[in-house]
């Protein structure tokens, strides 16, 4: 190890003597990048317990006659998600909305500082959220509950219960969250509606092939605690579509199109929206609204996924990057010259 250090150390004096300002200019290349992550590590959080000053943030004038927003698997879109904040916050009957999850493609500092960016600049309305398989990615559990709060919570709206749940695992919900959500559903049996909100679905509607779900036994165990209580409404998201239906009696909808890649091509299932649920008395009543999406053609879709990550790439790292190719570049430099003159 020591005889490698000393290697190097050898190789970059004798460029750093010969090339003094490629050298130089890699050597502040290295410091930017270095300093970069510093200030990453450091500086101040994007958000700090978000998910209850929004929920203080909530003001519903009727609470027998309101309505909320419903998405999930924006994963630091670029575009469209940015014009669903829009569309949601010109819709004046909703009073808040909910993201589903998979908010970042991983849950890296600044993926969350991109998406907490288009929020605070096209979002007008409090946004509640539940944790994705994605946000367990890089910094995990940790740097979501310093953002954004507990893993799962429920809250009320008049006689409405809300419980808000975490199987971002994509296996189960440990044995604390399914007793704390069989007391929180037991103390709001008489409430009008209960509504439940996560992010990996309890079956995959598309069947055959498609597992995109929770396994079958902790499925099948949710569900019969779910018709146990009546439950109003499951909301999922995890798939990047648009389905609903019915799971034994249990009305279901999954809603993934809020950015994300999508990966089917049907127009009835396979497009970027969201949900609008309106809630009169007994009634709930939902409506899919959506955004503008890629077309239908193999190629113009995977054209257009493509450039959604590339793109959030460019915009999350596009100063590193350009330092990077610049350090590079001046050692080619370095390295060229050396080159030419030992073959003169």
């Amino acid at each position: 190890m020591k005889q490698m250090i000393k290697t190097i150390f050898n190789i970059f004096n004798t460029h750093r003597k010969q090339h003094p300002i490629a050298m130089g200019l890699s050597i502040f290349c290295a410091v930017l990048l270095i300093s970069s992550e510093i200030w990453f590590f450091f500086a101040a959080p994007p958000a700090e317990n978000w998910i209850a000053q929004n929920l203080n943030s909530i003001k519903i004038n009727h609470s027998n006659a309101y309505a909320f927003a419903v998405f999930g698997d924006n994963k630091n879109s670029h575009s469209a998600f940015p014009e669903l904040l829009s569309k949601v916050s010109q819709d004046p009957a909703l009073g808040f909305a909910m993201d589903l999850g998979d908010m970042v493609f991983d849950g890296e500092m600044g993926k969350y500082q991109y998406v907490l960016s288009q929020i605070h600049k096209n979002m007008k309305i409090p946004l509640l959220t539940a944790i994705g398989n994605h946000e367990l990615h890089e910094k995990g559990r940790g740097l979501y509950y310093k953002l954004f709060g507990p893993f799962y919570y429920s809250f009320k709206i008049g006689q409405d219960s809300f419980f808000v749940l975490d199987n971002a695992n994509e296996e189960n919900l440990d044995q604390w969250q399914h007793q704390w959500l069989e007391k929180e559903l037991e103390k709001a049996v008489d409430d009008s509606h209960r509504f439940v909100f996560m992010h990996v679905p309890l079956f995959d509607p598309r069947g055959g092939k498609h597992h995109h779900c929770l396994p079958p036994e902790s499925a099948r165990s949710l569900l019969n605690l779910f018709k146990t209580y009546k439950v109003s409404h499951i909301f999922a998201s995890h798939i990047h579509s648009y389905y609903t239906g019915n799971w034994e009696g249990i009305p279901f909808t999954i809603t993934g199109g809020a950015g994300g890649e999508l990966v089917g091509k049907d127009p009835k299932h396979d497009f970027f929206h969201y949900l609008k649920v309106s809630i009169k008395g007994a009634d709930v009543n939902i409506t899919v609204v959506p955004i503008a999406t890629p077309d239908f053609e193999w190629l113009d879709r995977a054209g257009s996924m493509a450039w959604i990550y590339l793109y959030a790439i460019i915009r999350l790292h596009g100063i590193e990057i350009a330092i990077f190719l610049l350090m590079a570049y001046a050692l080619a430099v370095a390295f060229e010259v050396k080159k030419t003159r030992n073959h003169d």
